[in-house]
């Protein structure tokens, strides 16, 4: 291994290699600031260093871990004494920004926010966007297939991909930097690396999809009394708004009243209500928009699907809304805070969150449960405060969350992937046929088992 080190070393950019304390120096990820375990963080320069890293390390039987912004959810990135990281984090180029046919070339260790604003300002969007876009990557974004608050209207990452260059674990470069709408060429490789968390190739670089950035942005914060009008709500808006309506995000009231206590974020409205709603219109006609979402706002309050509704009179304003929804730090402590990440029909969402809650109190009677999410595509976020040091409680509180959504055909990942932490859960999600299917890919891949080892399955 020291020899292998020798050889990277020499062979890429100065600066390239990081060994010793300087790993140590580095959190493991956004989640657990203990120290990183590594034997080496490889950072690459180009997509041929990449190819230079997995070539030797292919050959001399060396583990690989991948790493973004080390903000995912499920361990994807976790990484061993004798393991190598590599670490995207000089690929950061934004390459181009082409307003005539409405692409982005960029590499993918560009934070998601540098380049939402880069892309701002060309007064183009970049629809991808979520609670994490200051430190996420966007190689990480695509290697998980990101949701995020803007799902219900441009869909998940995989959505927003042209073209895609990738180097498999033996240091085979797979570039197809389509920037085409239309290309029935063949098989679609590029899905090969979207989602599938770096365990079939290392995404480098990518074409993305843009959209011209809207000259109109309505928002409102929704106060509901009782769950079955949050669908209700949700019909309405598709019904009168259409395409428009970007952001459809639901809190549960006790979430709510946890981010809001003195010290956190202010309370915009009354905080006894049991469900609200964040929803978001985009828009391109400055005449007509904010009155057409005024009439429906207003239509919900006659309806009787809304109680109470805040709107934003400034972008400050609008921010702050925001925060309440994205800025869950105040339900992190004290520690052990499990998170989960969902989905299934928003028919059968007021049930299955009951069942969660009545396994809870069973299991972890002095746990707290706070609920939110995309609900508008039919995800929903936890977060469990265990409110005990008992070594058995992230096993009880999984069990809760996961075993109740085999009745609602469920899945136990919506957006945030499987990584180590749900694979014991896949098979609840996933067919034995699929997994086998799975299995042949990264046989096919990495025979070697070079790259993620371990990750999603085994």
């Amino acid at each position: 291994m020291t020899d292998l080190i020798a050889e990277l070393t020499e062979k890429l950019s100065a600066g390239a290699v990081v060994t010793g304390a300087d790993v140590a120096a580095r959190a493991t990820s956004y989640w657990d600031a203990s120290p990183m375990k590594a034997r080496a963080i490889l950072r690459p320069a180009n997509t041929g260093e990449v190819s230079i890293i997995l070539t030797l390390c292919n050959e001399r039987g060396q583990k690989v871990v991948t790493h973004g912004g080390l903000t995912g959810c499920v361990q994807g990135a976790s990484s061993g004494d004798d393991d190598f990281v590599l670490s995207m984090e000089r690929m950061t180029a934004v390459e181009d920004i082409d307003t005539v046919s409405h692409t982005l070339t960029v590499q993918a260790g560009a934070v998601l926010e540098t380049v939402q604003n880069a892309v701002r300002d060309q007064r183009m969007f970049l629809p991808l966007d979520l609670g994490a876009r200051g430190s996420c990557t966007i190689g990480g974004n695509l290697a998980t297939n990101a949701g995020g608050i803007n799902v219900i209207r441009y869909g998940m990452a995989r959505a927003l991909v042209l073209g895609l260059e990738a180097v498999l674990p033996d240091g085979t470069v797979l570039s197809s930097m389509n920037k085409m709408l239309k290309n029935n060429a063949g098989f679609d490789l590029k899905q090969l690396f979207i989602g599938t968390e770096g365990t079939l190739g290392v995404i480098t670089r990518a074409v993305l999809r843009l959209q011209p950035q809207s000259t109109t942005k309505n928002t409102a914060l929704a106060a509901l009394s009782d769950f079955s009008d949050v669908p209700k709500l949700l019909n309405h808006l598709k019904g009168s708004v259409g395409a428009s309506l970007s952001a459809f995000e639901a809190m549960w009231g006790n979430y709510v009243r946890a981010v809001t206590e003195p010290g956190w974020h202010t309370a915009p409205m009354d905080r006894s209500h049991p469900y609200y709603i964040l929803f978001e219109c985009d828009g391109s006609d400055p005449v007509r928009d904010d009155d057409r979402f005024m009439e429906v706002v207003e239509q919900a309050f006659d309806e009787g699907l809304i109680v109470d509704a805040v709107l934003p009179k400034s972008e400050a304003e609008r921010q702050a809304l925001w925060a309440i929804r994205d800025d869950f730090e105040a339900v992190l402590s004290p520690k052990p805070v499990f998170l989960y990440d969902v989905s299934l029909p928003i028919t059968s969402m007021e049930a299955y969150v009951a069942d969660v809650q009545a396994l809870l109190k069973e299991r972890l009677p002095n746990s707290d449960l706070f609920t939110l999410g995309h609900v508008g595509d039919g995800n929903i976020h936890f977060f469990v405060r265990a409110n005990t040091e008992a070594t058995d409680a992230r096993s009880l509180s999984d069990c809760s969350i996961y075993e109740p959504l085999v009745k609602y055909s469920g899945s136990v990942s919506a957006e945030h992937g499987i990584g180590f932490e749900k694979k014991k859960w896949l098979a609840q999600s996933r067919s034995a046929a699929e997994i086998a299917v799975m299995r042949k890919l990264k046989a096919t891949f990495d025979p070697n088992r070079t790259l993620n080892p371990g990750v999603v399955i085994d």
